[in-house]
């Protein structure tokens, strides 16, 4: 982790979870690793730092700020492979390997890749709302 941006590495596996648990009413989805670790993932964060080009570009630099997505919701979460999932969001967002390590990295990091959002949406005058 850079930044407060997701390593690159991250799109590997070098973890594995044992459940994942989608929570529609609570828009989050939980994941228990292997390692005993645990983290519930809240819909937009998950959305907004979705791993697809779209969202993170090609390069660190052509990252894209998500803006308007504070009620984002998931609608399902479809195993791919045995290394990832495609998760879609009802703003029919559904591009984007989420990988076990970068989910991992999402939830170990998550305060700090949140602060960060929070301060790129103010430094452009854009909100979480709609």
């Amino acid at each position: 982790m850079t930044g407060g941006t997701i390593d690159p590495a991250a799109r590997g596996n070098t973890r594995r979870p044992v459940e994942i648990r989608l929570k529609r009413e609570e828009k989050r989805l939980e994941i228990d690793f292997n390692d005993g670790a645990s983290f519930s993932l809240p819909a937009e964060l998950l959305r907004v730092e979705s791993p697809s080009a779209e969202v993170q570009g090609h390069s660190p630099s052509q990252k894209t700020i998500v803006a308007g997505r504070r009620h984002v919701g998931i609608m399902g979460v479809e195993p791919v492979g045995t290394y990832a999932v495609r998760i879609k969001f009802d703003d029919l967002h559904d591009t984007g390997l989420y990988t076990w390590d970068w989910l991992y990295a999402l939830g170990a990091n998550q305060d700090e890749i949140w602060a960060e959002y929070l301060q790129s949406l103010a430094d452009r005058g854009l909100s979480r709302d709609p």
